[in-house]
């Protein structure tokens, strides 16, 4: 018996020439003359669009990298030179040694994680309840509350700086990390915003799930927050940013240089290392850095929480 092996063709059909260059004008990122696809910029304006955005880049990013070049710079380099190098030409460490003989680095920053940690899921908890009442219940007097919280974000925190210490110190927990905490254990911009989330959740639906028997916790455990947790991330973020990096409060609250957080012991440096700004550079940097990789970790979460705004089913 003789086998015979049949081969599939490789050899692909003849392209149609008129295609690449179709695909081509389909494919710019910008409409071309007498195209009417209105979703695409002309090609000023896209350029117009990227040129805005690389000096806003330029504007955010570089007193960032200034900052960085600055605090691995050594003695004998002029860090106020103009143009600035953003490359030191002999990196050094010395700064952020300087840093960690100077003041309890890790100390502080435990300190900060607490009251961070803290606050991230006081918010979560109070944050959601209460957007889940403003964004889903119907109740009477809900636009009086609803006007209340908006007018808190019209003071400035300085306003209200007095009355908050007064009441931590009233109630004993003034130079304790918990009077830290206590004023940033629930932020009225961040109940609006799961109330925003909310809203987004249709009444029917949870209406069926009274019906069904469902009772308060069981709408919100099945329910709301399956279709919040992509705003609770940005709920989570902004409130432990804010923690992080509060720095007038924990000075006003905290008398003893123990019980710092990470923000308020850096003034050390300022305070010491006047007329060696590299070494203040380094303290920033190590206050900073932090946020920026608990950014580039949750930015995924992020950006998914800023976009949803619908029932996934």
């Amino acid at each position: 018996m003789t086998l015979i092996r049949t081969r599939r063709s490789t050899t692909t059909p003849p392209t149609d020439p008129a295609r690449p260059a179709a695909l081509r004008r389909t494919d710019r990122p910008y409409r071309g003359g007498g195209s009417v696809d209105l979703m695409k910029p002309t090609l000023g304006g896209l350029v117009g669009k990227y040129g805005v955005l690389v000096v806003m880049l330029a504007v955010m990013v570089f007193p960032f990298l200034w900052q960085l070049a600055t605090s691995l710079k050594g003695a004998t380099e002029n860090i106020y030179e103009f143009p600035p190098t953003l490359v030191p030409q002999a990196p050094t460490l010395d700064n952020y040694r300087e840093v960690f003989r100077t003041i309890p680095v890790l100390d502080y920053a435990w300190h900060s994680l607490l009251v961070g940690v803290g606050t991230v899921a006081s918010n979560l908890v109070f944050a959601t309840l209460g957007g889940y009442a403003l964004g889903a219940l119907r109740f009477r007097g809900k636009g009086i509350v609803m006007a209340v919280f908006f007018s808190t974000l019209l003071l400035p925190g300085e306003v209200t700086l007095t009355s908050q210490y007064l009441t931590v110190k009233s109630l004993g927990l003034a130079n304790t990390l918990w009077g830290v905490f206590l004023p940033g254990a629930v932020g009225a911009i961040n109940v609006l915003l799961m109330a925003a989330a909310c809203r987004m959740i249709p009444s029917d639906t949870l209406d069926a799930a009274i019906i069904d028997g469902a009772n308060t916790w069981q709408r919100l455990r099945h329910i709301v927050w399956p279709n919040v947790r992509g705003m609770a991330s940005v709920v989570a973020l902004f409130a432990f940013i804010g923690a992080w990096d509060d720095f007038l409060w924990p000075l006003v609250v905290l008398s003893d240089p123990a019980k710092y957080t990470l923000t308020v012991g850096m003034q050390y440096l300022s305070s010491n290392f006047a007329a060696n700004p590299r070494v203040i550079a380094a303290g920033t940097m190590v206050a900073l850095i932090p946020i920026i990789v608990l950014f580039a970790v949750l930015q995924k979460q992020f950006f998914r929480g800023v976009e949803e705004g619908s029932v996934k089913g």
